[in-house]
C-alpha cells in the first residue's frame, strides 16, 4: 500500500539548517569529518551555519540517513550508546502487528526503553486527549531540540503511517525557549505550540487510538526506505476528520458555528478544512444538516421537550424554519414525527 506523506511537496525547504547542524554535532561527537554526508545532502558550509536557512525534506533525508549509516548510530549521538543502523525499524516491527494505535504505542514506549533509558516515552490517556510525552533521564546538552523534536516526530510519523491518517494535534509542548526558527513548528507539529513548558509532549484526541493499523509487512519494508521524510513532513490524510468535525458541531448544541469556528476547533485553516472535507467525499454543509438531523430526531424521541426548543438545539434561528427543515428530511413534521415514535 502506497503512503502519503505530505501537504507540502518535497522541494519545499522546510527543515531548519539547526537540524543540519544536529547532524554535523554528531560526527564532531565521534571525531569525523561529516563532509561526505554533507555533499550526499547537498548541504554546503555557509547554509548549514546560516540561522535562518532551510533544507528540503529529501536533503536532509538524504543527510541523516547517510550519517546514520557511516556513524551507526540512528540517535546521532544524542545518548550514552550508540542506536545500530536498523534500529528504529525493529522498533516498527515491533509496534506494526498490534490490532490498534494504542497498543501498537504502548509497544513503542516499552520497547523504546529497552534501546535506551536516557529518554523514555510515556502514553497518557484521559477522558478525551491522548499525550505521548518524553521524561529525559540525562542532559542532552546542545543537541536537546534536535533530539526531542526528532523523537516526537518519529513516532508521531509512525503512527500516521501506520493508520494511514492524519492524527491532528491538539498541543505540542516542549522545554526548552522558544528557538530561532518557531516557525517550522506549526508545519511538522501544530498552530498551538508553547514552549518553556515542563517537559516534551504532543497532546491529540484519544479516539485515534482506536484505529486500526492497515499495513503488512511488505509496506512496512517499502516505508523504511524512506522512513525519514516521515520526521519531517506533515501526513496528509485524516481519517477521523469527519466525525471531529460531526463533534464539533454536536457540542454546539444551538451556537451557530461558521466554517471559520469549525476550522480554528480543529486546528485548520477554513480552506484546508474544506479541501480534506472533499476528498472524503462530503462537505461542511452536508454535515450540519446531517448533525442538526440527528439531533432533532434525538431531542423529539426523549419525547419532552418543547419543539421551539428543539429547534433551538439543532441549530435553527426560530421554530417555523426548522419545521420546514425537518419535514423535508422525513416527510413529516417535528409534532408528527414525535406522535408516530410514540
Amino acid at each position: 500500500m502506497p503512503f502519503q506523506v505530505a501537504t507540502a511537496t518535497p522541494r519545499r525547504a522546510v527543515t531548519p539548517a539547526a537540524f543540519v547542524r544536529g547532524v554535523v554535532a554528531a560526527y564532531a561527537r565521534y571525531g569525523r569529518d561529516p563532509a561526505e554526508a554533507l555533499g550526499k545532502g547537498q548541504v554546503t558550509e555557509e547554509l548549514a551555519q546560516s540561522m535562518d536557512g532551510r533544507v528540503t525534506a529529501a536533503q536532509f533525508e538524504a543527510l541523516a540517513g547517510h550519517a546514520m549509516r557511516e556513524l551507526d548510530d540512528e540517535a546521532l549521538g544524542w545518548f550514552s550508546r550508540r542506536l545500530p543502523w536498523g534500529t528504529y525499524g525493529m522498533l516498527c516491527r515491533a509496534s506494526i502487528t498490534a490490532p490498534n494505535l494504542e497498543i501498537a504505542l504502548k509497544r513503542w514506549c516499552r520497547h523504546h526503553s529497552l534501546l535506551t533509558e536516557d529518554v523514555l516515552f510515556e502514553l497518557a490517556v484521559s477522558e478525551e486527549m491522548a499525550t505521548i510525552s518524553l521524561r529525559e533521564q540525562r542532559d542532552l546538552g546542545d543537541l536537546r531540540e534536535f533530539c526531542l523534536v526528532t523523537l516526537l516526530r518519529y513516532v508521531l510519523g509512525f503512527s500516521c503511517w501506520a493508520v494511514d491518517s492524519a492524527i491532528a494535534l491538539r498541543a505540542a509542548e516542549f522545554p526548552f525557549p522558544e528557538p530561532p526558527h518557531v516557525s517550522v513548528y506549526p508545519t511538522i507539529f501544530c498552530r498551538n505550540v508553547r514552549f518553556d513548558a515542563d517537559g516534551a509532549r504532543i497532546v491529540f484526541d484519544k479516539h485515534y487510538l482506536s484505529l486500526s493499523l492497515t499495513r503488512s509487512p511488505a509496506d512496512l519494508d517499502s516505508m523504511l526506505k524512506g522512513a525519514l521524510r516521515l520526521t519531517v513532513l506533515p501526513y496528509r490524510r485524516d481519517r477521523l476528520l469527519v466525525e471531529r468535525v460531526r463533534r464539533v458541531l454536536r457540542n454546539a448544541r444551538g451556537r451557530i458555528l461558521g466554517a471559520e469556528d469549525v476550522a480554528s476547533e480543529l486546528a485548520l485553516s477554513t480552506r484546508t478544512m474544506h479541501r480534506r472535507l472533499r476528498e472524503e467525499a462530503t462537505s461542511l454543509r452536508d454535515l450540519k444538516e446531517e448533525t442538526k438531523f440527528d439531533l432533532a430526531k434525538q431531542e423529539l424521541m426523549r419525547g419532552r421537550t418543547p419543539i421551539k426548543r428543539i429547534a433551538e438545539i439543532a441549530g435553527f434561528r426560530n421554530e417555523k424554519s426548522f419545521s420546514r427543515a425537518f419535514r423535508s428530511w422525513t416527510g413529516a413534521s417535528p409534532r408528527e414525527f414525535r406522535d408516530r415514535y410514540r
